[in-house]
């Protein structure tokens, strides 16, 4: 089984559609929302690309589709004497 994720963002700050934070870094503009919530979306991205490519954090589990059959054991028999 093989798994490929693709961790990019493709977005823009209306008031400086020129700012990338990828090649940027942290905003000029400490004011404006649009680039500083674009820095933290870039900011999760590569903590999450970091986690990805060193496989930490990652559990793979499958359902139990059958569930275990109960057993009786000599415990659980209740003897009348």
């Amino acid at each position: 089984m093989s798994l490929k994720i693709r961790l990019r963002f493709d977005g823009r700050c209306s008031m400086h559609p020129r700012y990338n934070p990828e090649k940027d870094g942290s905003p000029q503009h400490q004011n404006c929302p649009g680039c500083d919530s674009l820095w933290v979306i870039h900011l999760y991205c590569r903590i999450a690309r970091r986690k990805a490519e060193a496989v930490e954090g990652i559990l793979v589990t499958r359902p139990n589709l059958y569930p275990p059959e109960p057993t009786t054991e000599a415990s659980d028999i209740d003897i009348l004497t």
